[in-house]
């Protein structure tokens, strides 16, 4: 089964405190005052849980988009993700 590889972007910076609930993730606090979590999960049900544990953290999700394991992720594309504030 090929893991798919996920971007998360959330509002605001990630403590290192807060980073060890996602140590599957590589943690990027960005300028811009997101923090991006990227890295590979095996299934939705995996997914999911990463979402209950952002909801249950009371972070705000900003964003989700997906790649194969194998393709990175390049700046362009991760913009391409859907903004999850346009549905709110």
């Amino acid at each position: 089964m090929e893991k798919i590889l996920y971007q998360i972007r959330i509002r605001g910076h990630l403590s290192a405190d807060l980073g060890e609930y996602f140590p599957c993730f590589r943690i990027d606090n960005q300028p811009d005052g997101s923090c991006l979590l990227t890295g590979p999960l095996p299934d939705q049900p995996a997914l999911f849980g990463v979402l209950i544990r952002i909801r249950d953290l009371g972070l705000p999700l900003l964003s989700l988009s997906t790649a194969c394991q194998e393709e990175s992720i390049s700046p362009l594309a991760a913009s391409a993700g859907k903004n999850l504030e346009d549905f709110g």
